[in-house]
């Protein structure tokens, strides 16, 4: 069966310096993006262990989101954890601001955006992001667990995501925990009535989650994972780590 569709080809423009031009912005394009994962590789690499916290930008100090998110990240800094945050304010400005005052490495992975995000003051280590992929592949490839505060279209977009890696075995098995129960009640019992109810997960997916309303707690609960396994990724799962 033949086709008739004329499929575009970037060496198929005539004009040659609109070929030449166009050739020269992507290979330009392709080069930030490896470089990107260049850096991250070159400086988280050597930071593990290492916890990834998500959550809102708009909450501010003082509320109770925000200052559970710094108890939790000193915790996480003085037990030998890493904390990665976003770079930016509310609770990416808390997580940092809790690593900042421990013991281990603060880490914003920072963003530009057209509405510009200022990073925050407490990064032993900032690196900055043109690319929303390349971030997603180092809060995920150097994280030994995952922690969800509160927050918006991001944070379940970051959440969902580290999920499904983990569930198609992309990812490694790591700790996935979800602060406030009662925020996250209204998303896990949908999840449950129509993911789960209508045979679209599993019903070990849901084991994939952890609700914890308490820093310490958090922080035990993923000592507890990784007490008979230890937090060094085997083999396999460094292999799998290669294809995110």
């Amino acid at each position: 069966m033949s086709s008739s569709k004329q499929v575009p080809q970037l060496r198929a423009i005539s004009d040659q310096e609109r070929s030449t031009s166009l050739k020269a912005r992507e290979s330009w394009h392709i080069l930030g993006i490896i470089s990107e994962f260049i850096e991250a590789t070159e400086r988280l690499a050597a930071t593990r262990p290492a916890v990834s916290v998500f959550g809102s930008a708009r909450i501010k100090p003082g509320h109770r989101w925000y200052e559970f998110t710094v108890e939790l990240s000193r915790q996480l800094s003085d037990a030998g954890f890493a904390v990665i945050s976003g770079g930016g304010p509310g609770i990416m400005e808390a997580a940092n601001r809790g690593a900042f005052a421990g013991r281990s490495a603060s880490i914003g992975l920072n963003i530009q955006l057209p509405h510009e995000q200022l990073s925050n003051d407490y990064q032993d280590i900032s690196l900055g992001f043109r690319h929303f992929f390349a971030r997603k592949v180092a809060f995920a490839k150097y994280a030994t667990a995952y922690v969800a505060v509160p927050g918006g279209f991001g944070t379940l977009d970051e959440t969902l995501e580290v999920l499904t890696l983990i569930q198609t075995r992309m990812g490694r098995r790591i700790p996935v925990i979800l602060v406030d129960s009662g925020f996250w009640k209204g998303l896990l019992d949908w999840i449950r009535e129509q993911l789960l109810g209508n045979g679209l997960i599993s019903p070990e997916d849901l084991e994939l989650i952890q609700v914890i309303d308490d820093p310490t707690q958090a922080v035990e609960a993923i000592f507890d994972f990784y007490q008979s396994r230890g937090f060094v990724p085997t083999a396999d799962e460094s292999e799998s780590l290669l294809y995110l």
